[in-house]
């Protein structure tokens, strides 16, 4: 699905971000999307830890 994606596809899709959340709110969602991230990451690490304990 995603491969067909081109820059100019990337470029306009931030294009409208940036319309819809504005350029003030962009830091706090790109921060808030990273701690997401970092939490899916730490949990799914410690779900395989656990499954290869048991």
């Amino acid at each position: 699905m995603l491969q067909n994606l081109t820059g100019w596809h990337a470029l306009v899709i931030l294009a409208i971000i940036l319309l819809v959340f504005g350029s003030a709110k962009l830091p706090a969602l790109a921060r808030s999307v990273g701690q997401s991230v970092r939490i899916l990451k730490d949990e799914t690490h410690e779900a395989v830890t656990d499954r290869r304990a048991s």
